[in-house]
């Protein structure tokens, strides 16, 4: 029996506070490790599995680029994107696959509205459909595509686990998390999704964070590259006004929500959180990672304050701000 993450297993990480009262309570687990990549702070059962959901997309990224998808800047940003599907993001994507003489009809991810709300309006003003190039995970899929093409291996196919991109991907999965894949799922993508400890995501992220682009070694050469096109580029990997976005622009750090809960951070000076909310829900994981980095002195209570400001934490009762999401007092009080 694969051990999962219970509810014995979680603390409390986030309230849900409306005029003083505690409306709701987000249990999860979380671990902090040091710019050194050591275990500081753990939170919960940080042994359990997980499925990491979108925070894989840097291991996954780096995979097809290490396989050969020659990707930077914008495009390489893209490949690790959960994005808004707006038109600037299609633009980027579309470029990814016609460089590599692929198109549109070659994404087996399914197709999507766009998940900024202005863009899906436009198309519903246009009569316009959900399309594969809209998904936010389309920028993923156009890396895979590429990274087949580059190799030589068939385009068709290329989801199933058995397909050398994806063996080839769990294998840098692997070396990165220094843990055996303990089972395969797949993603809402369509694409295989491997479980692990929140402690193996934790340490595969911060090698990733604290990757050089003049490594020797291709692939923390890769690492380094991907974690500066990101932050460069902070609107390619979710979209203005979202969570992941506001978090790099206002903090400078490299951050990746996955569904489900799912959040990995790195603080500019390398020290790293993984976290999972128990209940799946993600509306406090941006706020609860970066809490916990300030907690280690990887971020100042001011630039807690200014991000707590930007991210859509307010609980409103006609119409005001009469509560707030916020970390919950285990963390606060550490």
């Amino acid at each position: 029996m694969l051990e999962t993450l219970t509810v014995a297993d979680a603390v409390e990480l986030a309230v849900v506070e409306r005029n003083g009262f505690i409306e709701s309570r987000h249990a999860g687990a979380a671990v902090v490790l040091s710019p050194e990549g050591e275990v500081v702070l753990t939170l919960g059962n940080t042994s359990a599995l997980v499925l990491p959901r979108s925070s894989l997309k840097p291991l996954q990224a780096i995979a097809s680029v290490t396989t050969g998808a020659a990707l930077e800047g914008e495009q390489l940003a893209l490949a690790t994107a959960s994005h808004a599907g707006t038109d600037r993001h299609v633009e980027v994507v579309r470029a990814i696959l016609l460089e590599g003489g692929l198109t549109e009809d070659d994404l087996a991810c399914p197709p999507a509205w766009p998940s900024d709300s202005d863009a899906r309006d436009e198309l519903v003003r246009e009569h316009g459909e959900q399309t594969r190039i809209r998904m936010n995970c389309s920028g993923k899929h156009a890396a895979m595509l590429r990274a087949c093409v580059a190799t030589g291996w068939p385009t068709e196919g290329y989801l199933s686990p058995d397909h050398p991109l994806q063996v080839h991907t769990r294998e840098v999965i692997e070396r990165l998390t220094g843990e055996k894949v303990a089972a395969t799922a797949i993603d809402g993508c369509g694409a295989p999704i491997y479980a692990m400890t929140l402690t193996g995501l934790a340490r595969a992220i911060h090698r990733i964070g604290s990757a050089s682009g003049r490594s020797p070694f291709a692939l923390h050469r890769v690492a380094g590259a991907l974690v500066a096109a990101v932050r460069q580029n902070a609107w390619t990997i979710d979209g203005p006004g979202r969570a992941d976005t506001i978090a790099i622009e206002k903090l400078g750090v490299f951050a990746k929500g996955g569904a489900e809960g799912v959040m990995v951070m790195v603080a500019p000076n390398g020290a790293t959180v993984a976290l999972k909310m128990l209940d799946g829900s993600a509306r406090a994981t941006t706020i609860v990672a970066a809490t916990l980095l300030a907690r280690v002195g990887a971020l100042t209570a001011a630039q807690i304050e200014d991000l707590s400001a930007a991210l859509p934490l307010d609980v409103l009762g006609g119409g005001e701000p009469v509560g707030k999401i916020h970390p919950g007092a285990g963390i606060i009080g550490l």
